[in-house]
């Protein structure tokens, strides 16, 4: 070996065992006294008390918008992207799809926002809206929806945030139940509200964002309705003719109800007051390394959700830009993307964004499925490329590092970057925990660290960070029906419990619901009971290890995690989406498995097995073996116990998406639904 080469690794050993003794060494998180029924309890060992505002006589959403846009005047705020043209494309077997060509983005600076928000503010006042009133956006993530946001704000007018894919019943609850007069909706939105318009009770006002094509809706919504239907643009200038003053709120008045995405049942409405999600800005503001203004951000994520919202107000906060896109345009081959359009990334080039788990899968299964695809020498190149990363990243100094590391990157990783920009510094994972395979792969491929976030719409978000914990107070108790306890060694364990100022006010018209799971203790925090099973490491850290809900006991007393066997098996290739349904009269499980449509297909073609559609290849027993062999093989790698391994399974042949109603916004399973649609499916696993 060469000398000089020697004479580097030392040093770059040594360097690495002290880092490892230092970070084995380091504590994240300290014991603290709090009130309430008795557990165990952390707090971030950086502060003494829960961090309540991180910018200076701040104290609402409304301020700290006000305050940046002074701030960064003439600075990027919201970019959105040029239509040129929609185009239909057939596929081989007769099916339509919509194509979009996309092209530059067009930027409004801080202070051209500012001015729309007050414009607008104004508008919905000289509408006729009432303060008292209740506004909802039912809408795609997009410009005119932060704007709506901001402008609400700025009259204390309380928002009610909808997902754009929720079902009709849903969508009723929701506006009936927050006694909604107007509602800022686009151009899918207002067809749904008009095919339930007769049940709606409150409903006055529709501000419609104008979309091409659209025309239709509004002439429909003027014939069969009473509402008053007016253009996004049209209520911008009725206020900027006629200013109204601001009415700025308190830290304690109700920003947003958030309704949740309604995996069981009908959706709850979630309240969040300024304090509460100011709370959750202040603590992020400590995770993000050196977040500011020369930071772009893209945003796709539904603003319905806490995540997005949340993620939103802190770039504008800080002086950084937001470029809107979608998940069917992200990237260049994405669904709806015309081919040799770029993707939104591609456009953009973004340094921040957030995703949820299934969103980090798909990127991992996409760049997989693209090497397998190529084959020969670039996949054989990738292997070996990811396997001396992946050697580093779990702390082997024999990995590859320095030099061998960014060669590695120059040839392999760089054109695995380019798909979301080629300058991404930094992912914002949350909704879920992200698998370690997912969390590595990313790390890997992208060459940024992946920061998880762990919280629920009803923390606002906060609970737990990766990297830097969040300033909540984060706690465990017994669960000893699911046999967790904070007694347990070497880790406690029991149901994670979240304290601090970003804990909501509860759910909206629902007390009962409240009451059972927020509690305030004798020094005044205020809790939530998440329902999520945790494990506190000797450092502090957080693992989440199960779910109560998830949990079902077999005919001879094992219990079986459902959400844990998921996790372990949508590994396999052949799986798109998996549920596990146990059924406690029995003494196996079994699984719903969407597959995976190339893999499948290809694994056929090797094997001879003919078919005449993909519906066709999923009921072909062959194919049932094959995918139930490698749903083992995952098993076995994960160590799953022999009942935790379904023991027969159902090859659908469609996905699960928002818009067919099994899965929510964020791509969490709806459990109930998929057993009440796939309940013939499941009696037969079962007969």
């Amino acid at each position: 070996m060469n000398p000089y080469f020697v004479g580097l690794l030392v040093p770059i050993a040594v360097s690495l065992l002290l880092r490892k003794r230092r970070m084995v060494g380091k504590m994240r998180a300290l014991p603290v006294d709090v009130g309430g029924e008795p557990g165990y309890a952390i707090r971030n060992y950086r502060f003494k008390q829960p961090v309540e505002t991180h910018w200076e006589g701040v104290t609402t959403l409304a301020e700290l918008f006000e305050q940046s846009c002074k701030d960064y005047v003439n600075m990027p705020l919201l970019g959105t992207r040029k239509l040129i043209s929609r185009e239909q494309e057939s596929s081989l077997d007769g099916r339509s799809f919509e194509k979009l060509h996309l092209g530059e983005y067009d930027w409004k600076c801080y202070a051209e926002v500012f001015k729309s928000v007050c414009n607008f503010a104004s508008g919905l006042i000289r509408l006729g809206h009432q303060k008292t009133e209740r506004v909802a956006i039912f809408a795609e993530t997009r410009a005119e929806w932060q704007i709506a946001l901001q402008a609400c704000f700025r009259q204390n007018i309380t928002v009610v945030t909808i997902y754009a894919s929720l079902g009709e019943e849903a969508l009723c609850h929701s506006l009936n139940e927050t006694e909604v007069t107007t509602v800022v909706c686009g151009q899918k939105e207002l067809k749904k509200m008009i095919d339930i318009s007769g049940q709606l009770d409150t409903v006055k006002r529709v501000i419609y964002i104008n979309e091409e094509g659209i025309s239709a809706e509004v002439s429909l919504a003027q014939k069969s309705t009473s509402w008053i239907i007016e253009p996004f643009e049209d209520v911008g200038r009725l206020g900027d003719t006629a200013p109204v003053d601001a009415n700025m709120p308190l830290p304690s008045d109700v920003a947003v109800i958030m309704y949740t995405s309604g995996s069981t049942g009908l959706p709850k409405g979630v309240m969040m007051t300024h304090r509460n999600v100011l709370a959750t800005l202040s603590a992020v503001m400590t995770i993000v390394p050196e977040i500011g203004k020369k930071d772009v951000y893209l945003a796709y994520l539904p603003l319905a959700h806490i995540l997005e919202l949340a993620a939103e107000a802190l770039i504008a906060a800080v002086g950084a830009s937001i470029g809107y896109g979608s998940p069917l345009t992200l990237t260049d081959t994405s669904n709806k993307i015309k081919k040799g359009t770029l993707g939104d990334a591609s456009a953009l080039k973004p340094t921040l964004m957030t995703a949820v788990p299934a969103i980090l899968d798909r990127v991992r299964d996409g760049v997989r499925k693209k090497v397998d695809t190529k084959g020969g020498v670039a996949k054989q190149l990738f292997d070996v490329a990811y396997n001396r990363r992946l050697a580093a990243v779990n702390g082997s100094w024999l990995g590859a590092w320095g030099l061998e590391k960014l060669l590695w990157d120059m040839l392999v990783f760089k054109k695995v970057r380019a798909v979301l920009g080629g300058k991404i510094r930094f992912v914002l994972s949350g909704g879920a925990p992200l698998s370690g395979d997912t969390q590595r792969f990313i790390n890997i491929c992208l060459g940024v660290p992946i920061g998880q976030g762990y919280g629920l719409t009803e923390t606002c978000a906060g609970g737990t960070f990766s990297e830097y914990d969040d300033p909540s107070v984060g706690r465990l108790i017994d669960w000893s029906e699911g046999g967790y306890l904070t007694s347990d060694s070497p880790m406690p364990r029991g149901e994670i419990v979240i304290g601090g100022p970003n804990v909501t006010k509860g759910y909206f018209k629902n007390e009962a619901k409240t009451n059972e799971v927020y509690k305030d203790d004798e020094k005044g925090m205020r809790w939530f009971y998440s329902g999520d099973i945790g494990r506190f490491h000797p450092d502090g850290c957080l693992e989440i290890i199960d779910r109560k809900k998830d949990i079902v006991k077999l005919q001879h007393g094992e219990y079986v995690s459902l959400g844990k066997v998921e996790a372990a098996l949508i590994v396999s290739p052949y799986v798109e989406n998996i549920m596990i349904h146990a059924d406690p009269f029995h003494s196996y499980c079994v699984a719903l498995v969407v597959a995976a449509h190339n893999e499948l297909e290809n694994w056929a073609s090797q094997q001879g097995v003919t078919y005449t559609d993909f519906v066709d290849l999923c009921q072909k027993p062959e194919a049932v073996k094959e995918v139930l062999g490698s749903l083992s093989k995952a098993a076995k790698q994960a160590r799953l116990e022999k009942f935790e391994i379904p023991a027969k399974i159902k090859l659908i042949s469609e996905p699960w998406t928002p818009e067919s109603g099994l899965v929510t916004a964020a791509l969490k399973l709806k459990r109930e639904v998929l057993r009440k649609t796939y309940e013939d499916d499941l009696a037969k696993l079962y007969a």
